[in-house]
C-alpha cells in the first residue's frame, strides 16, 4: 500500500517542525507527505523548503483560503496512493503509527478508516469513544480512550487515516462554518463513510502525543475560552451533518433532544438552570449560541451542494 500524510498548518512553524521530525521516524516510511501552508506563512514555508532539500518525500501545497476544509481539500487534490494519513501540526505521531495502521486496512479490506487516541497526557480513561447515539449525541473521549481496538462511529482528526479513493470520492464538506478549525469535519466524513457500509476502527495503541498548539482565529472553544462565532460555527456543522445522516424518529428525537436537553458545552433549555449556577450569564448567551446554530441547521439540512 502507498501512503500519503496530509498536514494542514498555519503560524505554528515551531510545532510544525516537531510533526516533521516524528513523521521522518516512522518504522513504515510515509511514500509522500503534503504540508498545505497559507500564502502568508512565511515561517512555516521557509521551515518545510528547508526540510524538502534533504527529504525528498515532502511537499509543499498552497491555498489562499481560509480554513482547514479548504487546506485539505486542496491537499487532497495533490496526494496520491492507497491511503490518506491525517494528524495536525501539532500532533507528534508514535514511530509506529503509520505502521499500525497499514497493517489495519491490509488485514480487513471493509475498514475504511483507522484512528486511534490522541494523547494530551490526561488521566483516566473511557471504554466509549467515538459513537454516535441513536437520538443524536455524540461521545468523542478520543483523547481517553483505553482497551482493546474497536467500531467506532467517528474518528478523531488528529490521529486518522483512510482509504484515498473513498476520501477522494467524498471530498471534505465545503459548507461547514469557520475560518480555522471548522470542528466537526471528521464526523461529516465519517459518517458518510459509515453510511455506505464502510467500518471504521478505533485502536488507542495508535498514539499521537497532541500538544494541543495556539491558534490564530477565534475558535479557542478547546482551549478554555468561550466566544459566541465559533461556538455557533460549531453546533451549526455538528447540526447540519446529523439532521442529514439521521432519518425518520431518529432525526425527530435529535431536533426534540437538541432543543429541550442538549449537552453542558451546547445546552437545550433544561440544561439552563445547573449552567447558570456555574458560567452566570455566560449560561444564557451559550444557550441562544447554541439555539439560533441549530435552527439555522437545521434549514439548511438536505439542500443541494454549490
Amino acid at each position: 500500500m502507498r501512503v500519503s500524510v496530509l498536514v494542514p498548518s498555519y503560524r505554528r512553524h515551531q510545532d510544525l517542525a516537531r510533526c516533521l521530525a516524528s513523521l521522518r521516524v516512522q518504522t513504515r516510511a510515509p511514500d509522500s507527505v503534503a504540508v498545505v501552508l497559507r500564502d502568508d506563512d512565511a515561517d512555516s514555508r521557509a521551515l518545510v523548503d528547508e526540510v524538502c532539500s534533504s527529504w525528498s518525500a515532502l511537499r509543499p501545497v498552497a491555498v489562499n483560503r481560509p480554513g482547514v476544509v479548504a487546506a485539505m481539500n486542496a491537499g487532497l487534490a495533490a496526494v496520491e496512493g492507497d491511503i490518506l494519513a491525517l494528524t495536525d501540526d501539532d500532533a507528534e505521531p508514535a514511530p509506529d503509527w503509520l505502521e499500525r495502521m497499514v497493517a489495519v486496512f491490509e488485514a480487513r479490506p471493509i475498514v475504511g478508516g483507522v484512528g486511534g487516541r490522541d494523547d494530551q497526557r490526561t488521566r483516566g480513561g473511557k471504554r466509549t469513544v467515538g459513537r454516535l447515539q441513536w437520538f443524536g449525541r455524540v461521545v468523542g473521549n478520543h483523547h481517553l480512550g483505553e482497551g482493546p481496538a474497536r467500531d467506532v462511529d467517528v474518528l478523531k482528526g488528529a490521529n486518522c487515516a483512510f482509504r484515498l479513493p473513498l476520501v477522494r470520492a467524498l471530498g471534505f464538506d465545503e459548507r461547514l462554518r469557520g475560518a480555522g478549525a471548522q470542528v466537526h469535519w471528521e464526523l461529516s466524513l465519517c459518517l458518510a463513510l459509515r453510511r455506505d457500509g464502510w467500518r471504521l476502527v478505533y485502536d488507542p495503541a495508535i498514539r499521537v502525543r497532541h500538544h494541543v498548539g495556539m491558534r490564530h482565529d477565534d475558535d479557542q472553544l478547546h482551549r478554555g475560552q468561550f466566544s459566541v462565532r465559533p461556538h455557533e460555527d460549531a453546533v451549526y456543522n455538528e447540526t447540519l451533518v446529523l439532521a442529514e445522516h439521521l432519518r425518520g424518529t431518529r432525526r425527530r428525537a435529535f431536533s426534540a433532544w437538541s432543543v429541550a436537553i442538549g449537552t453542558a458545552e451546547s445546552p437545550g433549555l433544561m440544561q439552563v438552570p445547573r449552567m447558570l449556577v456555574r458560567e452566570g450569564r455566560v449560561a444564557l448567551v451559550r444557550w441562544r449560541a447554541t439555539q439560533r446554530a441549530r435552527r439555522a441547521a437545521f434549514a439548511q439540512a438536505g439542500r443541494p451542494r454549490e
